[in-house]
């Protein structure tokens, strides 16, 4: 089964340095239908004014992935960790026992854009840790790309829990497929553009839920990007 969450449906909020879009409740956004999904707790889209970020805070037990769509962000956190993520960047942060940390626009003329995801782990009170790797769009372009997984195979961020993240660049007419076993969940999110999810249009910021599928054929109605969740 194929449900489309769509991009106007989500919470949303212009705080002017910051343009943001929650696909689930979030901060002062709440539906309780869309409380997450599986262990996918967030999916925020953010866009953050040059110059803007967000301010050391701290978080605990939380899986926490961030990937740029355009721009670059500036990292920094208690663990002693200073980076600039930019596009093709993948950035797993494990917060555990608890870690604090603070985002901020790297360039002081453009904005940045971003998707900044939150999944559960499977056990509390890890020890906090920090991973961020590289993966040129040349990796990802028309394939489905493994970016973040449970055992950091194939050379992906290592997440504390059974998720496997894909991410793929696709141009208009191209076609990937994933084969799911159905006794598991997938969320697919469209970052860019616009796909075919088995007969099904997504656009951008639509989320695509499927339940039930032994096969998802992905197709791009328009030039795309998008990631790929295969959740237990």
């Amino acid at each position: 089964m194929i449900t489309i969450r769509r991009s106007d449906q989500r919470g949303h909020f212009d705080h002017g340095w910051l343009n943001t879009y929650h696909t689930f409740s979030f901060d002062q956004y709440y539906d309780p239908r869309y409380m997450g999904f599986r262990n996918l707790r967030v999916i925020n889209e953010d866009s953050v004014a040059a110059g803007r970020g967000f301010p050391k805070h701290g978080h605990r037990d939380m899986e926490i992935i961030t990937y740029i769509l355009e721009g670059a962000l500036k990292h920094e956190d208690s663990m002693g960790n200073g980076s600039v993520i930019r596009p093709g960047d993948v950035q797993r942060m494990s917060a555990g026992t608890g870690v604090r940390h603070s985002e901020q626009n790297a360039s002081d003329r453009e904005r940045v854009h971003l998707l900044q995801i939150w999944i559960l782990p499977h056990t509390v009170g890890l020890e906090p840790s920090y991973e961020q790797k590289a993966f040129t769009e040349d990796e990802r372009r028309g394939r489905l790309r493994l970016i973040a997984s449970e055992d950091g195979r194939e050379g992906t961020v290592q997440v504390h829990q059974d998720v496997s993240l894909f991410a793929s660049v696709l141009a208009a007419g191209e076609q990937v497929e994933h084969a799911m076993d159905q006794q598991r969940y997938a969320w697919i999110q469209v970052a860019r553009g616009a796909i075919n999810v088995n007969g099904e249009r997504a656009d951008q910021g639509d989320g695509v839920i499927v339940v039930g599928e032994s096969n998802l054929r992905i197709s791009a109605a328009e030039d795309a990007e998008l990631l790929l969740f295969d959740l237990a």
